[in-house]
């Protein structure tokens, strides 16, 4: 009979959230399964998620999409500053998980949940954040983490499930992937080493097309409104973007990163509508933007990429980042035009309103016409007056 209590588990229908659904139900708990999607899930995929986590035992299951939510919390800002971790990674996996441990807290709140559980190990970045969401939003609802309490092996966990009459197919699969709106991640035995690339099988997109393709992307203020001149939520032509330039197996690379943890990660990404979204609209911004707005954003972006990957999404400073980013974006917005080739793509150039490139003030290097050539001197003269009086004093 179940007696502890209500506890609701973070549920991907993997081994470990299975292991952790079926143990915590035998242990009393009454469990309540719940999935966020944050892109990358069928139909077809939840319907078999949730058949599969009543096998495991529990009371209930439900399935939050979370697909917008995601976009207007959290990748609107990666875009806004142009975030790339390690001038590589678009966060894919980090910033989705924040937003799932969200949903998931809130949602085991509106039940009354005395307890939460996820299936995180000890030796990863997910358990950071979705202890750190959970403690901050719900510190009187106790956290759960069998697998890494136990520190349960692969083969302890499968032997336990086939005990109670869970006999699926948990074989391992060669490469590991977690596919969301803002990109893929791919693991496997390549990226446990510093020095091996990942097969091209590797990658869930494969080339499909070898003749190149131009593609107009429109920005509103530094978010993506249409794709070939078709409007649409900007999440929709994220992935409709994707779709586009996943065909021509551009986006793939592996990252290396320092985990929250304190070790070196290694781990390879397929990313196509993000890496161009985020390369589309950085040019859309030096064509619009000014030097120092531009240079305070590229600090400030690297700030809010860091804190978000190591779990401090609700800390305030957060929403003050995020604020000076969506205010910088006022002026960004026009086409951007690009070419997706095999592998790679082109950012071919923008039109814009708010083009600062104006020919009526001079040409670079070419012609000048809005100053004359002794004011000229003069600017050159006085702005190199403290290298003049240091060099003079010091030498």
């Amino acid at each position: 009979m179940k007696n502890k209590g209500k506890l609701v588990i973070a549920y991907s229908g993997g081994l470990d959230t299975s292991y952790c659904a079926v143990s915590l139900s035998n242990a009393g708990y009454d469990v309540h399964a719940v999935s966020v999607n944050t892109g990358g899930f069928t139909v077809e995929e939840i319907k078999t998620i949730e058949a599969n986590a009543y096998k495991m035992g529990v009371s209930t299951y439900k399935n939050i999409d979370a697909i917008s939510s995601y976009y207007q919390k959290v990748i609107k800002y990666l875009i806004f500053g142009n975030v790339l971790k390690n001038n590589t990674y678009p966060l894919s996996v980090s910033a989705e998980r924040i937003i799932q441990a969200i949903e998931i807290i809130e949602y085991a709140k509106s039940i009354d949940a005395e307890y939460i559980a996820h299936g995180s190990t000890g030796a990863g970045n997910d358990q950071v954040r979705f202890d750190m969401i959970f403690q901050t939003l719900a510190p009187h609802i106790q956290i759960i983490t069998p697998i890494r309490d136990g520190s349960l092996t692969r083969q302890q966990e499968i032997n336990y499930l086939k005990e109670n009459g869970i006999d699926m197919s948990w074989e391992k699969a060669k490469y590991s992937v977690n596919k969301g709106l803002w990109g893929t991640s791919v693991g496997g035995s390549e990226t446990l080493t510093s020095d091996k690339p990942l097969p091209d099988s590797a990658y869930p997109s494969q080339l499909k097309h070898a003749k190149e393709e131009k593609v107009k992307l429109t920005f509103l203020k530094g978010e993506l409104v249409a794709v070939n001149g078709i409007e649409n939520n900007p999440e929709v032509n994220i992935e409709v973007l994707n779709n586009l330039a996943s065909a021509y197996a551009i986006g793939r690379d592996i990252h290396v990163g320092d985990t929250i943890v304190g070790i070196k990660g290694r781990v390879g990404f397929e990313a196509a509508g993000a890496l161009v979204t985020l390369k589309a609209h950085h040019l859309l911004e030096k064509h619009t933007l000014t030097k120092w707005q531009l240079q305070h954003k590229e600090y400030l972006s690297s700030f809010y990429g860091m804190h978000l990957h190591e779990g401090q999404y609700l800390d305030p400073v957060m929403r003050d980042m995020e604020a000076f980013l969506q205010s910088s974006q006022d002026k960004v917005s026009g086409d951007v035009f690009v070419t997706l080739k095999p592998y790679h793509f082109n950012l071919d150039g923008i039109s814009s309103k708010h083009d600062l490139m104006q020919a009526k003030f001079g040409s670079y290097g070419e012609e000048n016409k809005g100053w004359t050539a002794e004011e000229a001197k003069g600017f050159i003269k006085i702005v190199g007056n403290q290298n003049k009086i240091y060099q003079q004093v010091n030498s």
